[in-house]
């Protein structure tokens, strides 16, 4: 059966997109060379990282929506959007492995007058270089005249009850301006504002910009955690009157890692590298030590080793409220404190099972028992469900590394 929009790659980027298509009424099939999450999917049960609840899955396929690991639906539809994963490979550049089958498995079925939209993070260029190549070869098919061809790239906020797809702007660069007027046609059905871009190359970077822009930015006042705890400082204080600047400041606050899909970018295939972006990277990758480093001297203050110590970790997502675990320190954190011979359990309600290892850790039951019996509690993530001023008065020890606790109930980062 023919659709308008096929969405290549249903991982964190693509099911929301495809979600919003659906809402749209755009007749949408959702295409991936897994077969289990298309199966969970097609089930109606939600993905493994909680992108979307089974209710939001339920409702996409009421209204349409098919996922299929068929390849011969991608040769019946008006747009294809390639929202393939990305991730740094060893030299780290980004790994282009699996745009480049989406794209070749595409190129084989394209028609002409289809509009073929990116949205993974891709190094500058990628666009009108690698992928137009592809698909060309694959094809027969000439970008810009016998097909539009087009970079917007994805900007979700994952469980964001503030930023929705419809109320985040679209970025768009098209190969030739009638490439970039197609593809304001698709994306104005999905959101209330479509930004062109001068071309691909300057909507690629714009994602390059962003990304690297939070990294940078937390690796400063994480940073600024370290040096604030060493003065006796309330960094926390400090953040919050800094943020009444009306100008010339953005708020970002220190945590005991960085995680989530958007990693930092240091270098861009044979540029020059990124030195800032490199420098914010080693000190994001250092926090999970230091939070290690921090336990581990609370535990001395107290009277007590870090080798034989109960510490209970609390939240182990890298966002809140999400089950999603892409990138979250927690598993380091746990590493390290298992090194030095702690005894190690956690809590998450977002998280049923958890392997460090290859070994399950211990998950605790009762939330306020586990902290009261725990020689220290650390929060790594401030979950909704968390009563955090009833927390600190059963823990025997707390960390804070959210700043999430009221003034004095915690040590805070």
């Amino acid at each position: 059966m023919p659709a308008d929009l096929a969405v290549i790659g249903l991982g964190h980027h693509g099911l929301p997109l495809a979600q919003a298509a659906t809402a749209a009424g755009i007749d949408t099939i959702g295409y991936d060379t897994d077969p289990r999450p298309v199966a969970e999917l097609a089930a109606g049960r939600s993905p493994v990282d909680g992108s979307l609840t089974a209710p939001e899955i339920r409702r996409m396929l009421s209204g349409g929506f098919r996922p299929t690991t068929n390849p011969a639906e991608l040769g019946r539809v008006r747009t294809a959007v390639l929202c393939a994963p990305t991730s740094p490979g060893p030299d780290r550049t980004l790994d282009l492995t699996a745009v480049t089958d989406a794209a070749r498995a595409l190129a084989a079925r394209l028609r002409p007058h289809t509009t073929v939209l990116l949205e993974s993070p891709v190094p500058p260029g990628t666009t009108e270089g690698h992928l137009r190549e592809v698909l060309e070869a694959g094809s027969g098919l000439s970008a810009g005249r016998d097909f539009h061809l087009a970079y917007s790239p994805g900007r979700l906020d994952p469980g964001s009850r503030t930023h929705g797809y419809a109320g985040t702007p679209k970025v768009i660069g098209g190969l030739t301006p009638a490439c970039t007027e197609s593809a304001a046609a698709f994306y104005g059905r999905l959101t209330d504002k479509v930004v062109r871009a001068r071309g691909p190359r300057e909507a690629e970077t714009v994602k390059l910009l962003e990304t690297n822009f939070r990294h940078v930015n937390i690796a400063l006042v994480n940073e600024m955690a370290v040096l604030c705890h060493e003065l006796g400082v309330d960094l926390w204080d400090v953040i919050r009157c800094a943020e009444t600047k009306p100008f010339g400041f953005q708020a970002f606050r220190p945590g005991p890692g960085v995680g989530g899909h958007g990693v930092p970018v240091d270098t861009v295939g044979a540029h020059r590298p990124l030195r800032l972006v490199e420098l914010a990277g080693q000190v994001n990758e250092r926090m999970p030590q230091y939070v290690v480093q921090r336990a581990a001297t609370l535990l001395n203050e107290h009277g007590k080793s870090a080798r034989g110590a109960r510490i209970l970790l609390l939240g182990i997502t890298y966002k809140p409220d999400l089950p999603d675990r892409q990138g979250s320190p927690a598993d380091e954190i746990a590493r390290r404190l298992m090194d030095l011979g702690a005894a190690v359990s956690y809590h998450d309600p977002h998280v049923p099972d958890w392997r460090v290892r290859e070994l399950p850790v211990p998950r605790a039951d009762s939330l306020y028992e586990a902290a009261a019996h725990a020689d220290l509690t650390i929060l790594l993530q401030h979950h909704r469900t968390y009563d955090l001023q009833g927390l600190s008065v059963k823990a025997q020890l707390l960390l804070d590394t959210r700043g999430a606790t009221p003034a004095g109930a915690a040590h805070r980062l």
